[in-house]
């Protein structure tokens, strides 16, 4: 029976039987040449993001950056009122850049508001969120995920995907319970 919905390949997926096996499967996927793939497991594996390649995450240094521009807003917001718009002297007390101990406080939590905020907004963008419903969700084996199951799968987007030889691929490094996952268009 239709349910009406319009459905596309997704990924190819695959349950290897164990976190060693995958880790070994993930060297051969990543020698093979795939960039759009993915493991899926139920507690780290250690050394997994050598195994697939990956590379350091940029969201450090921008990071970085949304601090600076905190430091530097703060700098330049208790610099502004303090010295230039509205100076007031207290007991003798300069009010040039050089009282900048008062500007501690503020300059630290502006620090730490940019930091937070940035990190937020440059997860969720590398992330792709927010999104609602993941098309691996479709696939009722994977329920087994956050059990004792471990999964590869490798996305019909990637530029080397070829549905017989991705298969075959998957198949010939120990993937058993292999599938198509289909997502709603």
């Amino acid at each position: 029976m239709s349910t009406g919905v319009a459905e596309k390949p997704y990924a190819v997926i695959a349950e290897l039987p164990s976190a060693a096996a995958l880790y070994n499967a993930a060297e051969k996927v990543r020698d093979a040449g795939f960039t759009r793939w993915d493991v899926f497991t139920p507690f780290p594996i250690h050394g997994m993001d050598d195994a697939m390649g990956l590379k350091k995450s940029p969201i450090g240094y921008l990071v970085f950056l949304g601090g600076l521009t905190g430091a530097s807003i703060g700098l330049f917001l208790q610099w502004y009122t303090a010295v230039y718009d509205y100076p007031l002297i207290v007991q003798g007390k300069p009010t040039s850049l050089f009282s900048v101990p008062a500007f501690f406080p503020v300059i630290f939590e502006l620090t730490i508001l940019f930091s937070a905020f940035t990190a937020i907004l440059s997860l969720c963008a590398f992330n792709n969120l927010p999104r609602w419903n993941h098309p691996l969700f479709n696939w009722e084996a994977f329920s087994k995920v956050t059990d004792d199951k471990f999964f590869l799968a490798i996305e019909v987007a990637d530029p080397k995907f070829s549905e017989k030889e991705t298969t075959k691929l998957i198949a010939s490094i120990g993937g058993t319970n292999i599938g198509i996952v289909k997502e709603e268009v």
